[in-house]
Order: structure tokens, then C-alpha cells, then sequence
């Protein structure tokens, strides 16, 4: 009778744990282009010049545990090449004839593996990834560490990442017949909001 009774609380027991451990399930994110930003910043002979992506487009696939972040197994991003705006034509003109938008129409990013996810406070991460950029048609590895910051039903990364043009095969762009030249190296800042 003992037996049956100790049977009886170690199932209720199990039961009770099954049912209040909250299981990390895989959830899909998708980028809000009103809320996110994104930009390039870079030099020239003349003064700095930063250009922002109007159209973006994204998708995240993470697991949170109690609110924590605890895996991200996929992390796609686009760019429409001439959504990038500078506020003036000619520089924009001069752009999109350097990523050759005629026949390469998207900036794309593809996550390949997360290396670390360090969350120093609930809802607060640093994650270190490795994933294939492509510009202009032509696609290198790339290395980008960004902040994760979890909140309700939205994830929102934050980071930048210097780069240099050639390493893309991008000419960088002249202006006033090449009296105007542009760095080779840029800086991409974004802040992309996802949620479910």
C-alpha cells in the first residue's frame, strides 16, 4: 500500500515539474522596417557622408528561456541596394553605379554560427556570431559582435561593423568629375528591431 502511495506522489510530483518548467521553444522573429535603422557611414577628401537603408527585410529564429536568450539558429537580413538614400541624388546615383544595382538589386547577410551568447542581466546579451555577407554580388565571411536586448515579444539587435569597400570589389565613389573621392572603409551601424 506504502509502495503505491510513494508510486502515486513521485508520478504527481514529476507531473508538477513537467508542467512548471517552461520549455525553450524555437520562435520566429521578423524585422520591423519602421522601427529598425540602418546606416553607412564613411569619409571622403572632403567631409564625412553617411547613407540609411529605407527598405530592409529580416528574419530571427531564437529560443528564450524565462525571458533569457539562449540560442539563435537563424539570422537573415536584406537590404534593397537602392533604398540606400543620402539626401543627395547625385551621391546616391554615384552609389548605386558602385554596387552596380542594375543587376545586383540586395545587400544580403546570412548568419552561418552563433561563437558565444554572454547575457550579463536577464533580457541583456552580447552575442558573437560568424555569417556570409554579400555586396554587390560577391560574398565574403564576416565576423559581427551585436547587443541583444529582449523585451516582451521583441528583440532588438544592436551593433556596427567596419569594412572596406574593395574587399567587396566596390570602387569606391567619386563625385565633381573625381575631384570628390571616397574612403575606402566604411562603418555600418544598425539597429534592427524583430518581433513576433
Amino acid at each position: 500500500m506504502n509502495t503505491l502511495k510513494n508510486l502515486k506522489l513521485t508520478l504527481g510530483s514529476l507531473l508538477i515539474m513537467i508542467v512548471t518548467t517552461q520549455i525553450s521553444v524555437a520562435q520566429t522573429y521578423n524585422l520591423s522596417n519602421a522601427s529598425s535603422t540602418l546606416k553607412v557611414e564613411g569619409t571622403s577628401n572632403v567631409h564625412d557622408w553617411e547613407i540609411v537603408a529605407k527598405e530592409q527585410q529580416g528574419k530571427l529564429v531564437a529560443e528564450l528561456d524565462n525571458g533569457q536568450l539562449v540560442k539563435i539558429s537563424q539570422l537573415d537580413f536584406t537590404v534593397k541596394a537602392e533604398s540606400l538614400k543620402s539626401g543627395k541624388s547625385g551621391m546616391d546615383k554615384n552609389t548605386y553605379k558602385a554596387l552596380n544595382t542594375d543587376k545586383h538589386k540586395q545587400i544580403t547577410y546570412k548568419l552561418t554560427k552563433v561563437n558565444n551568447i554572454d547575457c550579463t542581466k536577464t533580457g541583456s546579451c552580447k552575442v558573437t556570431t560568424s555569417g556570409t555577407l554579400t555586396i554587390a554580388g560577391n560574398s565574403k565571411p564576416i565576423d559581427i559582435t551585436f547587443d541583444a536586448k529582449i523585451t516582451g515579444d521583441k528583440i532588438t539587435l544592436t551593433g556596427s561593423k567596419a569594412l572596406k569597400m574593395s574587399e567587396y570589389k566596390v570602387d569606391p565613389p567619386t563625385a565633381m568629375f573625381g575631384t570628390i573621392t571616397t574612403g575606402d572603409q566604411v562603418t555600418i551601424k544598425f539597429q534592427s528591431s524583430f518581433t513576433k
